[in-house]
């Protein structure tokens, strides 16, 4: 089990530009996933990415906004978003899949980790 800590949310306006951070507490081989959950809504997959950085997967509502990447020295996965809009208000959960050899998956079920959440908000 690895504890997740995420961080950078919060208040932006409408083409804005936001960094979140998800620490891990420990070096991990694990394919690493970033998920959002708007108010009343199901959690749903933003972007992941694999052990290596070899392999990233994007939601079609952020492909072109938002990078994932990760720094394995520092046990930290990183996802930078551009050009945000209201409809990107939401709590950011990062995650960590334990099993899969590393590869990135888009289901929040195949994910064994999570943090607790990280809040950003766009005005209009």
């Amino acid at each position: 089990q690895v504890q997740l800590v995420e961080s950078g949310g919060g208040l932006v306006q409408a083409g804005d530009s936001l960094r979140l951070s998800c620490a891990a507490s420990r070096r991990t081989f694990s394919a690493m996933g970033w998920f959002r959950q708007a108010p009343g809504k199901e959690r749903t997959f933003v972007a992941a990415i694999s052990w290596n950085g070899g392999n990233i997967e994007y939601a079609d509502s952020v492909k072109g906004r938002f990078t994932i990447s990760r720094d394995n020295a520092k046990n930290t996965v990183y996802l930078q978003m551009s050009s945000l809009k209201p409809e990107d208000t939401a709590a950011y959960y990062c995650a960590a899949r334990q099993i899969g050899w590393g590869v990135p998956s888009t289901l929040p079920r195949e994910y064994d980790d999570w943090g607790q959440g990280t809040q950003v908000t766009v005005s209009e």
